[in-house]
């Protein structure tokens, strides 16, 4: 039996491995992309996409190994449901072998929007130490079937890998830099929340149908909040009582 840290060294080595992308992102940023695009070639998935959030499920997209699952990681942002947030939310995997026939219940709008991009089953793993937690780790397939025993333990083991990354950030030489990075990839948190008080009083509704507000302008034009977040603040754009609501 391969002991665990074997399997950290081993994801290491993969990760190290992984030809760097010219013009990829510097850093953790661009070592966690590393580690999603290792991950399909190790599981039998389709692609790979690790994303933060914190406390009140806001979060963003950090690193994936394609387009594709980038974007289905901002849908879950977007939609406000979806496999990242329950895994972070419960401090479980959240494992879905074939996403039409057992998804649609749990996630009424991600799992048939999820399925419209190609997505047959979807895996999410919570990024998490002690009581730490940062965010998940989502391994969608475009067939459905559960994964081997095997599978599963590459797949913590990556998530944990991750989470290394992630903590080792905040220290060593390139500390500042990778706070920086960090930092960036949720800097929007603050303008989507300024953007909910906007919308609030514009409408005069709720705080929590602000958002509902947001996120289904975002879906319904195809952008991820943040954009959304931002052309509010900026005056690009102002919803009002007919903007179709999730």
């Amino acid at each position: 039996m391969v002991d665990h840290g074997a399997r950290r060294a081993r994801v290491n080595q993969l990760i190290d491995a992984e030809p760097r992308v010219v013009g990829g992102s510097p850093g953790s940023i661009g070592r966690l992309e590393r580690l999603c695009t290792a991950l399909t070639r190790v599981l039998p998935a389709s692609g790979v996409g690790l994303s933060l959030l914190v406390e009140d499920n806001h979060g963003g997209t950090i690193a994936a190994s394609n387009a594709t699952s980038r974007a289905l990681e901002e849908l879950q942002f977007a939609l406000g449901e979806g496999p990242c947030i329950d895994a972070y939310t419960s401090r479980r995997p959240v494992l879905v072998a074939d996403l039409q026939a057992h998804g649609s219940a749990r996630w009424p709008g991600y799992a048939p929007a999820a399925h419209d991009h190609g997505v047959r089953a979807v895996f999410a793993f919570p990024l998490q130490v002690g009581a730490a937690r940062a965010g998940a780790l989502d391994v969608y397939r475009d067939e459905p079937g559960p994964l081997s025993a095997e599978s599963l333990n590459d797949a913590f083991t990556f998530a944990d890998v991750a989470m290394d990354v992630l903590v080792d950030s905040q220290n060593g030489d390139e500390g500042s830099k990778a706070r920086a990075d960090l930092d960036d990839v949720l800097a929007y948190r603050v303008e989507v929340y300024q953007a909910q008080g906007m919308v609030m009083v514009d409408l005069g509704v709720s705080i929590d149908e602000a958002m509902a507000r947001i996120r289904g302008y975002a879906y319904a034009e195809n952008q991820s909040i943040g954009d959304v977040a931002r052309d509010i603040i900026s005056g690009k754009i102002r919803l009002d009582k007919d903007t179709h609501e999730l």
